[in-house]
């Protein structure tokens, strides 16, 4: 499901429209980006939990010459599902 197919069925489901669902959406997603641009855990109960995950810098290959690289440390955003997610979807 696309953005667009997510904001229709929440449209359908809220009475709202298609443009307001939209926007639902884009406030949903600004605020999550920006806590963890803060480095803050968004914590939905029952669906599930975004948070910040640091790698380590480690050693690589580049697969087409096969030279040794050097990958940086990064951090990147996970999530973990709640409960009830899960139990949907068994």
């Amino acid at each position: 499901m696309r953005k667009p197919e997510l904001a229709a069925a929440i449209a359908d489901k809220t009475g709202l429209t298609r443009e307001k669902a939209g926007e639902v959406i884009n406030a949903f997603t600004d605020q999550v980006s920006a806590a963890a641009a803060r480095g803050e855990d968004v914590t939905l109960i029952g669906f599930g939990t975004f948070n910040i995950r640091s790698r380590e810098a480690r050693n690589g290959r580049n697969p087409q010459t096969g030279a040794s690289i050097q990958i940086p440390a990064s951090k990147t955003v996970g999530f973990k599902a709640g409960k009830a997610l899960k139990d949907a979807i068994r």
